[in-house]
């Protein structure tokens, strides 16, 4: 195994994937606590998911070329050299470097500069903003700016852009959720005041990813020749190759010591041919290819809230279909005690060692580890407690075909997964594998996300979210979200309950009762969004972030990363350096 290097620290699904003919990958139940293969019964759980998981794979997938396990030389380089520039390989390109049209969105935009931030710690700190205040009623925002902060222009940071910014943004309708924004406007050149509609306690969350832009330098074509006041300056983009950014020489911050950084766009397995060859110095990397020593390169690994769960339809088919005409309903899923035998016979910590490699945590939520998250919602695997809720509620194995049934109703349903996308299939198989043992049969069905948008009503879905913004429980959870095309809530959970904890934490005045009502959502005691309560998603696993760094290459503490691997890595570019 290559030296590996912890970190104590730790969005929109992309609609695009492999358009492709779906492949079916069918778990059937094995008799109750027998575990074969083949007609060889295996004892150990874990080498019989290593056999069915390489199989399932093998009959899915095809692979252009095959891996040797071992040393892999690269090209040698001289490490004690003094270096100013770093080349990374990263899977995501953005399709804008505007910040009203989505750049940046919950993460740093590196060419422009925030209001406020984050640091290490996911505390907030100043950026363009040397203070801010919020009145008695909580509509009233009023933020003072830095006299010292420029555009790369040479134009000076004013209140103006600030305005300019967020009017164009709310006017964009864009992924920045602005509609609680009621007025913006400059009361001086630093001072800034922000009315909202009403109480909104992910104001900050919000505004710490939103790029300030020139207002006198704003046009079509900024999202591909960006001016910005932040530590990095634009140089060139070749879509679909090549980013290069170099540092801000004129940055009011720290200047990073790196002075040009050249980001390539490509494949995984791309990027680890490049660091084989030695020609790039950092390059994110998959669970599949993380094992792999490569001489000159180490691995490094980020803890992440970059979660994989089902989504599990919560109403009946009955025959309702979405505004666009989709079914809605599955019959198996819609019982509480299937999602919650589900949920309590999956072992994590197993399915994230031989589905990925060991390069994952097991996952109770949807922010895990974050300040606001419920800690009483962790359960521990209990494959008879998950039988006992089957049998309680009447679902039985009449017929001994290893399935159990109830009402005529066969305890078996399909999860989809977006083709392509390897981590998703090996976790929803291992899934799969995990609860024949409890008599419920999971198809695993690859498709694209075109016509994954159009099943995940009346279906499973293996999902990922993950944000460093408890907004994203509002819309995964709150009852007007149900059966919308956005990804966040196709299950179709709806509560009122839920919604007051909801509304109370948005329109809280203090963090801590705004925390409070996050985590009441959860749990609160009786019931609530975890797996404990009305479990509407099972929760899997928090995939790694991992990466092969050249050696002598600083890429500094990392902060917990949210879903997606490529853009979270280069929070902290200007922090990179060689040593």
């Amino acid at each position: 195994m290559p030296e590996i290097r912890h970190f104590s620290s730790g969005f929109m699904i992309p609609r695009s994937g492999i358009m492709g003919v779906r492949v079916k990958l069918i778990s059937t139940p094995a008799k109750a606590g027998r575990w074969g293969l083949g007609g060889i019964l295996l004892k150990n759980k874990k080498a019989l998911f290593h056999w069915i998981l390489f199989g399932m794979i093998i009959m899915s997938t095809f692979f252009g070329c095959a891996l040797q396990h071992g040393v892999v030389p690269s090209e040698t380089v001289d490490n004690n050299k003094k270096r100013e520039e770093v080349v990374v390989a990263i899977s995501t390109e953005p399709s804008t470097l505007d910040p009203c049209q989505g750049w940046g969105h919950g993460n740093m935009p590196l060419i422009q500069s925030t209001l406020i931030k984050y640091n290490d710690e996911m505390s907030f700190e100043y950026d363009l903003a040397v203070n801010y205040s919020l009145d008695e009623t909580g509509l009233v925002w009023t933020f003072k700016l830095r006299d010292d902060a420029k555009f790369t222009d040479g134009e000076a940071v004013t209140a103006q852009d600030v305005v300019f910014t967020f009017e164009t943004a709310k006017a964009a309708q864009a992924s920045i959720d602005l509609t609680f924004l009621e007025k913006v406007e400059a009361i001086n050149d630093t001072t800034v005041t922000f009315l909202l509609s009403k109480p909104t306690s992910v104001f900050l969350n919000t505004i710490a990813s939103v790029g300030i832009i020139p207002a006198h330098a704003y046009g079509a074509d900024y999202g591909m020749n960006p001016i910005g006041s932040g530590p990095w300056k634009f140089v060139q983009w070749n879509p679909q190759e090549q980013l290069i950014l170099e540092a801000n020489e004129d940055y009011y911050g720290i200047v990073p010591s790196i002075k040009k950084v050249t980001i390539v766009f490509m494949a995984e397995e791309a990027a680890f041919a490049a660091v084989q060859a030695g020609q790039v110095d950092v390059a994110l990397t998959a669970a599949t290819l993380a094992d792999k020593t490569i001489e000159g390169y180490h691995l490094e690994r980020v803890t992440s809230v970059d979660n994989r769960g089902f989504t599990l339809p919560v109403l009946p088919n009955e025959g309702n279909v979405t505004e666009d005409g989709y079914p809605i309903g599955n019959n198996v899923t819609c019982n509480l005690e299937i999602r919650q035998a589900i949920a309590y016979a999956i072992d994590r910590e197993l399915v994230a060692e031989v589905a990925l490699n060991g390069f994952a945590t097991p996952c109770y939520s949807e922010n895990d580890k974050m300040p606001w998250n419920n800690p009483s919602v962790m359960i521990e695997t209990d494959v008879d407690y998950a039988k006992k809720l089957l049998t309680s509620a009447g679902w039985l194995d009449s017929d001994e075909d290893g399935i159990v049934e109830k009402d005529g109703v066969v305890a078996a349903f399909t999860v989809l997964y977006p083709s392509g996308d390897s981590v998703r299939q090996a976790v929803a198989m291992a899934v799969a594998e995990q609860v024949k043992q409890i008599g419920i049969q999971i198809t695993v069905e690859g498709t694209s996300w075109d016509d994954l948008s159009k099943h995940m009503f009346s279906n499973g879905v293996m999902m990922g979210w993950g944000a460093a913004n408890p907004y994203e429980s509002y819309c995964l959870y709150y009852s007007k979200g149900a059966f919308q095309e956005d990804f966040y809530n196709p299950e179709g959970y709806q509560s009122e309950k839920t919604d007051k904890y909801l509304s109370a934490a948005m329109e809280a005045l203090t963090i801590e009762a705004a925390y409070e009502n996050w985590q009441l959502a959860q749990w609160d005691g009786e019931t609530g969004t975890c797996m404990k309560g009305v479990c509407p998603w099972v929760w899997i696993v928090n995939v790694d972030h991992l990466y092969y760094v050249r050696d002598g290459l600083d890429i500094g503490r990392q902060q917990l990363h949210p879903h997606g691997a490529s853009m979270p890595l280069l929070q902290n570019l200007h922090t990179w350096r060689w040593i």
